[in-house]
Formats: C-alpha cells, sequence, structure tokens
C-alpha cells in the first residue's frame, strides 16, 4: 500500500514538473524561434562570429558557473583535510603526552611514602647506616624536612661519614636503595681522607616525598 502511494506521489510530481516545463518551452520557442530567424539571415562571415562570440559565452558562463565553484569546493575541501590531519597529529601529540604523564603520575606515587603522624626519616636513615657502616662511622645526621604543599612533604637528612672503605660505602648505598621506604640518595660528595688514600669521608643527601594518610 505505502509503495503505491509513493507510486501515485511520483506520478503526481512528474506530472507538475511536465506542465511547467511545458510552460517555460512555450515561452521561450517564440524568443528562440526569433533569434534563430535571424541568425539564419546573416552573412556566413557574421555567423562564424556569433558561433565564436557564443564558444566565448559558454566557456565565460562554464568557467564561473562551473569550474570555478567546483574548483572552489576543491581547494575548500583540501584546506578542512589539512586542517583536520593537523588537528589529529596534535591530538595524538597530547595523547602521548597523556600517557607519559600518566605514567610519570603513576611512578611517583610508588616513589610516595605514605606517612603518619610519627614517620621520621631520620630514624630510618639512622638504624640504615648503623647496620652498614657503625654509629661511630656516623659524623652527623641532620633533618631537613620541607613542605611541598597540604598533602605533600619532602624528607632530607643531611649526612656525613667518616673514615669509611669503599666496601662500607657501597654497602650504606646499597642499604639506602633498598629499604622499604623508597628513599633516594639526592647528593653525594666522596673525599679521599689523606691520611689513608683507601679511606673516605662521604657527605650525602637521602630524599623521600611523603603524602599524608
Amino acid at each position: 500500500m505505502a509503495a503505491g502511494i509513493q507510486e501515485r506521489i511520483a506520478d503526481a510530481v512528474r506530472s507538475v514538473a511536465g506542465e511547467q516545463l511545458k510552460q517555460i518551452a512555450q515561452r521561450i520557442d517564440p524568443v528562440v524561434s526569433k533569434w534563430r530567424a535571424r541568425y539564419q539571415k546573416l552573412e556566413p562571415r557574421e555567423k562564424i562570429l556569433v558561433q565564436v562570440a557564443g564558444v566565448l559565452l559558454a566557456v565565460f558562463f562554464g568557467y564561473n558557473l562551473v569550474w570555478a565553484p567546483i574548483q572552489g569546493l576543491h581547494e575548500d575541501l583540501e584546506s578542512r583535510i589539512a586542517a583536520r590531519q593537523r588537528e589529529l597529529v596534535q591530538v595524538r601529540h597530547l595523547a602521548e603526552v597523556y600517557s607519559e604523564l600518566k605514567l610519570d603520575l603513576a611512578t611517583a606515587e610508588k616513589r610516595t611514602v605514605k606517612t603518619g603522624k610519627d614517620f621520621s626519616l631520620f630514624s630510618v636513615v639512622e638504624t640504615s647506616l648503623t647496620k652498614s657502616v657503625g654509629r661511630d662511622k656516623i659524623g652527623s645526621i641532620t633533618p631537613a624536612d620541607k613542605r611541598i604543599s597540604d598533602e605533600l612533604m619532602d624528607y632530607e637528612v643531611d649526612v656525613k661519614l667518616n673514615d669509611v672503605s669503599l666496601a662500607q660505602l657501597v654497602d650504606t648505598l646499597y642499604e639506602v636503595k633498598t629499604l622499604t621506604v623508597p628513599v633516594v640518595v639526592s647528593n653525594l660528595n666522596i673525599k679521599k681522607r689523606p691520611q689513608n688514600p683507601h679511606s673516605f669521608d662521604v657527605e650525602l643527601t637521602c630524599s623521600a616525598v611523603g603524602k599524608n594518610g
């Protein structure tokens, strides 16, 4: 039933269009006949000029009404495609940056110490150094904590070790690296002792970022 209705509508549209075309043809036909009659009366040379003029007009209208709009549309599409490609490159770059930042954040969170009120990097480092070199080798150990934000704290401990061997220094760095708390050595200064070239005085800074909770 729907198909029959569509066919009737199509027939009605074709009928109306046919009537309109007939009316247009009836209006144009006298003008066309008039110009055809005038053309037939022209001399051969004049007919050639008219033909050339007709060709030029056809080229003019064809260029301005057909070719120029199509070319403009083509250039506009190329410009849009190029702009979309640049945007796509930028989006991909931003996605890569986001992934890198997300990975860095995850890595930073793993290296962040969840601290409580009783946390002390000083105690952690002191215990580690006492185990690796002995208390008598510790010249000084000084805390230097700094608050980064409301949630983050930068814990630092400045350490001076006196008269340690190379093996003891290696043990010290290994002990710091393998602590259960993620601590890094942010500064390291090693000097040979004048009295013994196989013994060293060492200054180092141990750091950890703490997060409340």
